[in-house]
């Protein structure tokens, strides 16, 4: 069995976010958001990532271009979420194991949650594992409907939901383990039936089911993990979600931060146990502190650069 694929769509506009920038190259914590999914994937075991492009493609390609494990796939119109999966087709042909299907613009997902989906579609022989979530704020997010005995019937998109469907508060996540061949067999049956006139990667596990094969959904997922960024208010709880996990980390390390909701520490900064924050701190870039530093109120610390132990920065 191959090792796990995974499949990220990056192609959308940031037209709700109000920029020009590509929405997964929006900066969150000093790293942009899609590499937070890329590192997630990982965690769960992926070795191949297959980022779809389409708006600004070649600035997306440019700016993941350092990542050895990455190869792109282009989407030159904007057709729905199986449109976008078909232009993998390529990279997928040949492959006999998983694949994930992410979006690029999730930065909270755990690699665990993604560990989690893919033993549940191998461990089930399922031809599709979807990840979903409960909550009540279920507004414009596909509903999962079950039948009287539990298992997965179908994914209704919330445009195309009847008022008591609208009522189903667990939801799809966007996040699926398919079986690869299947997922393939299933995307080239796709038509574009339904209001948009787009082909929606959520009617393959119908068309799997129809061929007799097994599909699952899995509550793998917290629903924070898996949300979506589309403005940039999403975009600020997100930076403060990802924020307060770095801080606990250091502090559980045996680092002091005096006030966490004054200081800000961006992603990658090393700092060594018993040293001291103080409030009104930035720490930005590659910066590595040692041990029993005092980083002193109103710092600003730009990296690359290293700080001794023992220091005091004013």
């Amino acid at each position: 069995m191959d090792a796990p694929i995974a499949i990220i769509l990056a192609a959308g506009k940031s037209t709700r976010m109000k920029s020009e920038v590509p929405k997964v190259l929006h900066p969150v914590c000093g790293r942009l958001m899609i590499d937070y999914v890329l590192d997630a994937a990982r965690a769960a075991g992926v070795t191949k990532l297959v980022v779809v492009v389409g708006h600004k493609a070649d600035l997306v390609r440019k700016s993941l271009a350092h990542h050895p494990d990455v190869t792109f796939a282009e989407q030159t119109e904007q057709k729905g979420t199986g449109h976008a999966v078909m232009m993998c087709e390529t990279s997928l042909t040949g492959h006999n194991g998983s694949v994930l299907i992410l979006a690029g613009d999730t930065p909270l997902l755990q690699g665990a949650s993604l560990k989690a989906l893919l033993d549940a579609q191998s461990g089930e022989k399922a031809a599709c594992v979807i990840g979903t979530a409960n909550t009540i704020n279920n507004e414009g997010l596909g509903r999962v409907v079950r039948d009287s005995a539990g298992a997965f019937a179908c994914i209704v998109e919330h445009k195309d939901a009847t008022p008591l469907q609208r009522q189903i508060t667990e939801i799809n996540t966007g996040c699926y383990a398919f079986n690869t061949p299947l997922l393939l067999q299933s995307l080239r049956k796709l038509q574009p039936n339904n209001v948009q006139s787009e082909y929606y990667l959520t009617d393959c596990p119908r068309i799997l089911m129809d061929e007799g094969h097994k599909v699952a959904a899995s509550c793998s997922l917290t629903l924070e993990e898996a949300l979506g960024v589309n403005t940039r208010v999403q975009l600020s709880e997100v930076q403060t979600s990802i924020q307060a996990r770095i801080l606990t980390e250091l502090m559980l390390s045996g680092v002091t931060i005096e006030n966490a909701a004054q200081t800000t520490i961006n992603f990658g900064a090393k700092i060594g146990r018993d040293t001291v924050v103080r409030p009104f701190t930035v720490i930005d870039g590659n910066v590595v502190i040692g041990e029993n530093c005092v980083i002193e109120p109103f710092t600003h610390v730009t990296g690359p650069c290293t700080i001794s132990d023992g220091t005091s920065v004013k």
